[in-house]
């Protein structure tokens, strides 16, 4: 049977079940699951699914399946082609996990990110807590980044340095492997 890709996107009220409902749907309709991403932020699900549906069948067919197993239980799903064509081709570089840590307050996520993207440093995973107020070890972001070897190391680390320190945050920026060694992730 030729497979399709699609992406499936489900957000709502978390629960226990919500995965089974989805991967049971998708079993149901003959699609494999590839690879899944979930968490839970807040109290809300958040779950992305990468699935290969039978050719024949409408992603509109899909999506109506999803929603009324999913809609009963207040969550929503979203169901897009995958593309080869929309697939990002990155240049070499190497893991690197970059961690801040600081007082709360507006535009933290968009000041460390503008310098990433700058740079076209690619961000693989971002988990970022924020509780408010100004105790810095309960606002946390971790950013999992792949650094182009073709960039001035030099110059994105010193820029992101800067905007850290013009945040008010601490920022440490270690290989992917150094961190995973010292933390045993």
């Amino acid at each position: 049977m030729d497979l399709k890709k699609v992406v499936i996107c489900v957000l709502g009220s978390d629960r226990p079940g919500i995965v089974a409902s989805i991967s049971k749907v998708l079993y149901e309709n003959q699609c494999n699951i590839e690879d899944v991403s979930q968490t839970i932020l807040q109290s809300v699900f958040a779950g992305v699914f990468i699935a290969g549906v039978p050719e024949e069948m409408p992603l509109e067919v899909l999506s109506q399946r999803l929603q009324e197993r999913l809609g009963p239980l207040g969550l929503a799903a979203l169901v897009r082609p995958v593309s080869a064509q929309q697939a990002y081709d990155p240049p070499p570089s190497e893991p690197f996990v970059v961690i801040t840590i600081g007082p709360d307050r507006m535009g933290l996520v968009a000041g460390i990110t503008e310098v990433m993207a700058r740079f076209g440093v690619n961000i693989t995973n971002l988990r970022a807590a924020f509780r408010g107020g100004t105790d810095p070890q309960r606002n946390v972001m971790i950013y999992e980044v792949d650094i182009p070897l073709a960039i001035d190391q030099k110059a994105f680390r010193k820029a992101l340095r800067e905007r850290a320190q013009a945040l008010d945050l601490d920022l440490s920026l270690q290989h992917r492997d150094i961190f995973q060694a010292i933390h045993r992730v």
